[in-house]
């Protein structure tokens, strides 16, 4: 596997899940299942036919306004927040440490960004878990964070991609953006940035390289 940071990149857009911290997409429908005695297909019906989990990360609903749909949707009025906020964190898994570090050492050679879909009770935890293992929050890690439901837009939206770049001054060409998602790559893609998909069981270790041991790579489309 040959490395991704090839002369005239000077700046690189992470995504979060799956290439900073690994996350089981399906650990909140198991835990809600659990919690509301459905199966989880009926809880994963549930949330398709409502399109909670967009409406959240888009921001169009808050976290209070979240956590009252869910006790609606899942017919269940006396579940605390925190009993809410913990079956929908089981997204996220065990931090790898030496991603953050290798992002750290790129401090200073390339302009680093974060854009991710998500949800403020994801990133609190996130920002959370990082500090409990003593790493930096996210804003602190990153020049600047694009979060979902800051924005209103979400990947793989050109919009979100567009303003990204609008309001980091950044130049398509000079830009790399790592995701594991191949409908958010493709997307960046056509925009011009050097988009890389992150592929198990390869991680962002591998994909970043020293740049002396670097090899010339296609681009994902």
């Amino acid at each position: 596997m040959a490395g991704v940071l090839k002369s005239g990149i000077k700046n690189i857009i992470f995504d979060l899940g799956d290439v900073i911290i690994p996350i089981d997409l399906r650990g909140p429908i198991r835990n809600f299942a659990v919690l509301s005695g459905l199966s989880e297909d009926e809880v994963e019906s549930l949330w398709r036919e409502h399109g909670l989990t967009l409406q959240y990360e888009t921001g169009l609903i808050d976290d209070a306004g979240f956590r009252q749909h869910v006790r609606q949707l899942l017919k269940n009025d006396t579940w605390a927040d925190e009993v809410i906020d913990t079956a929908w964190n089981t997204v996220l898994l065990d931090l790898p440490i030496e991603r953050v570090q290798r992002i750290q050492e790129l401090h200073g050679q390339y302009r680093l960004f974060l854009l991710s879909n998500t949800s403020a009770i994801h990133i609190a935890k996130v920002n959370k878990i990082f500090a409990e293992l003593g790493q930096p929050v996210l804003e602190d890690l990153f020049e600047r964070v694009y979060y979902s439901y800051e924005v209103k837009l979400a990947k793989p939206s050109p919009e979100i991609y567009q303003y990204v770049l609008n309001t980091s001054g950044l130049k398509a060409e000079e830009t790399l953006f790592l995701d594991d998602n191949p409908h958010n790559i493709r997307a960046a893609a056509e925009l011009g940035i050097q988009a890389v998909q992150v592929q198990p069981p390869l991680t962002i270790l591998d994909y970043l390289r020293d740049e002396s041991t670097n090899e010339d790579v296609p681009h994902s489309s």
